[in-house]
């Protein structure tokens, strides 16, 4: 057991710094090739009903974790194996880097007032239309991509990681993506992904908060960054997302939020930070460094959380082996 909570920790610092060199493959990247799968699986689901939905969420996403849990209970008795399994898990998985790359390229498009390029490349971060975004608001939807997919691209992985090994890391990513594919509110998703959206609010929700907590930590104001997340951070329609935007715009005292244009309609989200000042073209910047600082903190942390639960535990079963001796003498 020792072993294996050791072996889990090198092997998400591993697939950390994996990550942080490599980034994610323009092509073969294994999560598109997840999303290729569950896009042909949808295609011979499809029905405009919520049953139909669940059924292709858990296939997609159980068939992912339980392919990970087998693989990882066929490598039990192979600790080095094993540990390269976790470091291949996690770099697939983790998207820091990416999104810093991401978000830079859409900064500095808009910072040489490039707005037709900004333009191109803001989809790669989100959905937003960007034809009808100037270029402060595709600031702000950068600032606020960036918050955002902190928490699902960084942070959530690694919470389940070290709750459930590979098959956590796997099963939260699978969850993710099929959110992204299907789980929004456009005529031919609002029933079919119900479930996966519902799905992807449960298993964000300890990651998005985790980010929160870390952000206020992390951020170059603490108490701007407490303070919007306690007032403004259950405001957002998501309850994931909510947290993590609030305590970024806090921290960085910048006001999210308002109206934006999402998948073909226009949204009125409440503002996060009302006091803050609108986002500029340097907090792209300053949003990607908080965000990688909240990424190695998590590391630390959830590798830190798991080899402590392996500690207790193995301290329990001391404590009972001797009391289990005594009584047997």
């Amino acid at each position: 057991m020792r072993g294996e909570h050791a072996g889990y920790a090198c092997g998400a610092a591993l697939g950390f710094l994996g990550d942080l060199i490599l980034a994610d493959p323009r092509r073969g990247h294994p999560v598109a090739a997840f999303g290729r799968a569950a896009g042909a699986l949808e295609r011979r689901l499809w029905r405009d009903h919520r049953g139909h939905g669940a059924a292709h969420t858990l296939l997609c996403a159980g068939g992912a974790a339980v392919g990970a849990a087998l693989l990882q209970r066929a490598l039990r008795e192979r600790p080095g194996a094993r540990t390269a399994l976790t470091a291949a898990a996690a770099w697939a998985v983790l998207g820091g880097t990416s999104l810093g790359r991401e978000a830079r390229a859409v900064g500095g498009a808009l910072a040489v007032g490039d707005l037709d390029v900004a333009r191109e490349r803001l989809p790669h971060l989100c959905g937003r239309d960007p034809q009808a975004l100037d270029g402060p608001q595709m600031a702000r939807a950068v600032v606020e991509s960036v918050a955002e997919n902190t928490s699902d691209a960084v942070v959530g992985a690694l919470v389940w990681g070290a709750v459930a090994g590979v098959p956590g890391l796997v099963a939260f990513r699978a969850v993710n993506t099929l959110d992204a594919m299907v789980g929004h509110k456009s005529p031919r998703y609002r029933r079919f992904g119900w479930a996966a959206a519902r799905l992807d609010d449960v298993a964000g929700w300890p990651g998005s908060r985790l980010t929160a907590v870390l952000t206020v930590v992390a951020g170059p104001d603490r108490r701007g960054a407490l303070r919007a997340w306690r007032a403004d951070g259950g405001a957002h329609p998501s309850p994931n997302a909510g947290p993590v935007e609030a305590s970024f715009a806090g921290a960085l005292g910048v006001r999210l939020g308002g109206t934006l244009a999402y998948g073909g309609r226009v949204e009125h989200r409440p503002v996060l930070n009302g006091g803050g000042r609108p986002p500029a073209v340097p907090d792209i910047e300053r949003a990607a460094r908080l965000s990688r600082r909240v990424g190695l903190l998590a590391l630390g942390v959830t590798v830190a959380g798991r080899l402590a639960v392996g500690a207790v535990r193995r301290g329990r079963k001391g404590v009972a082996a001797n009391v289990s001796g005594r009584v047997t003498r």
